[in-house]
């Protein structure tokens, strides 16, 4: 790797440059360098993929982190900066950003049409859906079919949009190249043919099922595993699953965005879960063991300390969400609520009011050496 350029130098860039001054070197680079402004120059080919490697580690922080530290072995197998290989052909500089600067339409296609008349397709729009799971599907991991709605290709036709028996014909506008040459001063820019929008074909006879468009709304039964302990708002990209793409292009990809419901017990903190319980003022007094629902579904014994208070929260470890890192859960952590009666029988007005004598007498009688108030509140419920 010791004959390999830095990536600062690449781009011309200062080591403390923005992502939008990465972005415009990059993107002025691969212009001047673009094979299709250069036809037959391996020099101007090389720039190209060598500015296309740079950007692939620059424009993405983890990687220019790495980079920064390790410098060529800290991105070393990464996709874009292959241990020194870089993009080996121009077509994966294609696919890794021929859409980074507005897709179709975009840079490249104002300056060389569809990526330059090289017939790749366009690739398909990604479908977003909002899935919503439960806590407990949360805390387990679950595996979810969710139905999406996206165009497939016309089985009619096939998917080229033409009537059974019929073809293509070549575009009269483009002469078939799928892009065309506008004159600008003294420039010549080749843009996407607005007759075809790149094909170089036109369907002369539509089919009746799609009405040429090729493809129709189908919905299509999409698997997806959601692992344990996934935060509300994550999104998980599928790659492949979203529309399909035209003139051959690669499809989208699925955008699935995470909603968690709210749960009537439980309340999320990090990998915590928090739940309110209630126990009686004898309780907090005296201590206890009581029954604890988790959401699992599965209870624990909790240990009440003598003397707990109002609001104070006990953990019981391990019975919270599962970790990121697959080690352990997080806590349970349960808020006490103290009972207090609306109404008393007489004789628990009267254990009450010898409770107060008790705890005036006891503060003195620490001193005394006599019964703690606990003891003497153990003797009147005894």
């Amino acid at each position: 790797m010791a004959d390999k350029r830095d990536y600062y130098e690449v781009l011309g860039v200062a080591r403390d440059a923005d992502d939008d001054s990465i972005k415009k070197a990059y993107r002025k680079i691969a212009l001047e360098n673009h094979p299709d402004r250069n036809p037959g120059n391996a020099e101007a080919e090389k720039r190209f993929k060598e500015a296309a490697e740079a950007y692939a580690v620059l424009s993405d922080p983890p990687k220019r982190q790495r980079y920064n530290q390790f410098g060529h072995a800290g991105v070393d197998g990464i996709p874009g900066a292959r241990g020194g290989g870089g993009f080996s052909n121009v077509e994966d500089v294609f696919a890794a950003f021929g859409d980074m600067f507005g897709g179709a339409g975009g840079i490249f296609d104002q300056f060389f049409g569809n990526g330059g008349g090289r017939g790749r397709g366009r690739r398909g729009a990604s479908l977003k859906v909002d899935l919503e799971l439960t806590l407990e599907e949360i805390a387990t991991g679950v595996k979810k079919s969710i139905g999406i709605k996206r165009p497939d290709p016309c089985g009619s036709c096939g998917g080229t949009g033409a009537r059974a028996g019929t073809g293509k014909k070549r575009c009269d506008t483009c002469k078939g190249h799928g892009e065309v040459i506008r004159s600008q001063g003294f420039f010549q820019l080749r843009q996407t043919c607005p007759t075809c929008s790149g094909q170089g074909e036109m369907i002369t006879d539509p089919c009746g099922k799609c009405r040429g468009r090729g493809f129709v709304a189908k919905e299509v039964p999409i698997t997806i595993q959601i692992p344990a302990g996934i935060e509300h708002g994550h999104v998980e990209r599928i790659a492949g699953q979203g529309e399909p793409g035209d003139g051959g292009g690669p499809p989208g990809d699925l955008v699935v965005v995470i909603h968690i419901q709210e749960h009537a017990v439980f309340s999320r903190q990090g990998d915590d879960l928090l739940m309110l319980t209630r126990i009686s003022f004898r309780q907090a007094v005296l201590g206890d063991e009581i029954e604890i629902p988790t959401i699992t579904g599965e209870p624990v014994m909790m240990k009440i300390p003598a003397g707990t208070q109002p609001g104070e929260r006990l953990r019981i470890r391990n019975h919270g969400l599962p970790r990121p890192d697959g080690y352990q859960r997080g806590a349970l952590v349960v808020q006490i609520q103290i009972d207090v009666p609306k109404k008393l029988t007489a004789e628990q007005e009267e254990l009450l009011r010898r409770f107060d004598d008790l705890d005036d007498s006891g503060k003195k009688g620490r001193k005394g050496g006599k019964k703690s108030i606990i003891e003497k509140v153990k003797d009147i419920f005894s």
